[in-house]
């Protein structure tokens, strides 16, 4: 019933009814665009956000980076260390193949001692990333076979001959050398790699037929 006519609702005039009408439109529409907006945020909160399982790969991922990071760096200290105790047998050992003379046979019991010990410090190595194993792996071959020199040295030694055995030692030193120079080539690599700069461990022995020598890049810089 309209107030001021009397008459019912209904029966209003034709503008009145259109402007209800419109008014009920436009709250319709906001009602429905409000809706929809606070429908559409919540979808895109819900994919944008990264599942639990997403998140845990992530902290994984993140935590095996920075495990391999700490294993190039131990890796490349042992390396050093152990470079810098092998280069002078290996040295010695050529040069006592060159000159045809064996050692006396305390002093090679004294590197047989020393192999020993370097062919230790890479055993039962930690699991890493393909790459740092690579290295770690061939490190480990090039000590070993630098002790099985040392021992066929042993032999010449204990036979008081300059034979094949004295020459067979050596090949065996610089196949060592090598094997060295191709494992230290990959740590120099990961170590660029993981933000190290570059790491030269090669053995300073005078260099074997193939073996890989360094770049000449500054250690520590680079990549």
């Amino acid at each position: 019933m309209s107030p001021k006519t009397g008459r019912p609702s209904y029966l209003l005039d034709p503008p009145a009814r259109k402007a209800s009408a419109r008014a009920r439109l436009l709250a319709g529409i906001v009602a429905a665009a409000l809706a929809t907006g606070l429908l559409g945020g919540l979808i895109g909160y819900s994919v944008g956000r990264p599942s639990e399982a997403e998140a845990s790969i992530v902290r994984l991922q993140k935590a095996e980076a920075e495990r391999d990071v700490q294993q190039i760096i131990e890796l490349t200290d042992l390396a050093h260390r152990t470079g810098d105790e092998l280069s002078p047998i290996l040295t010695a050992l050529r040069q006592a193949s060159d000159a045809g003379r064996p050692p006396e046979a305390a002093q090679v019991g004294q590197w047989q001692q020393t192999m020993r010990q370097l062919t230790a410090r890479f055993a039962d190595p930690p699991s890493g990333t393909t790459a740092t194993n690579v290295a770690r792996g061939g490190l480990r071959s090039a000590v070993e076979q630098a002790a099985i020199a040392v021992d066929s040295l042993a032999l010449a030694v204990a036979a008081n001959a300059a034979d094949e055995r004295l020459a067979l030692a050596a090949r065996q030193a610089a196949v060592a050398v090598t094997t060295w120079s191709v494992a230290a080539t990959q740590l120099d690599q990961i170590n660029i790699d993981a933000g190290q700069g570059h790491q030269h461990v090669h053995l300073d022995t005078g260099g074997a037929d193939g073996a890989l020598t360094p770049d000449g890049a500054a250690e520590g810089h680079g990549g």
